[in-house]
């Protein structure tokens, strides 16, 4: 008998805690008006920057799974080699476009930490550790480019052989 171990990986634990937290935020948040009719201001600032977190991982654990858009028909049509070539040149604009987001970010944090000094509206939080967060987690982005892309190009060297 064999067993299927899920291993728990860092991404998944991540998203799940991330979606917990908005979750438990929004529901204190929905008790708070309804028992002591007051609604707090800040709730709203970390469920709106801990989704673009999420959203961040999610998008890596998407790409490992091979869920993002994509053009399915044409590359059906595609022959062998233009299909290795379209999943290697999809990766790698996916990478260049996630570098894209990285650098911009990375600028604007050091915008804030040099110039602005901007802190969030009802926390006073620097904002520039609401931003730290994308390229970081952006590594998951990144490995699921290289997960989806090192599949797809492994099935093509099975059928071969």
């Amino acid at each position: 008998m064999t067993e299927n171990k899920k291993e728990l990986r860092a991404d998944y634990l991540i998203a799940a805690v991330l979606l917990f937290l908005m979750a438990t935020i929004a529901f204190a948040n929905v008790v708070s008006r309804y028992v002591f009719h007051f609604s707090f201001a800040s709730t709203e600032e970390i469920t709106i920057n801990i989704f673009v977190w999420m959203t961040v991982v999610g998008g890596g654990i998407a790409f490992e799974r091979g869920s993002q858009l994509g053009m399915v028909t044409f590359f059906n049509m595609f022959p062998r080699a233009l299909k290795k070539g379209s999943i290697l040149l999809s990766a790698l604009l996916s990478a260049v476009l996630f570098i894209m987001v990285d650098i911009f970010m990375i600028q604007a944090i050091y915008d804030e930490l040099t110039i602005f000094h901007a802190t969030s509206a009802s926390l006073s939080v620097p904002v520039w550790i609401y931003y730290a967060g994308v390229p970081v987690l952006s590594i998951y982005v990144f490995r699921g480019i290289y997960r989806d892309a090192s599949r797809k190009l492994s099935k093509f060297k099975k059928r071969s052989t």
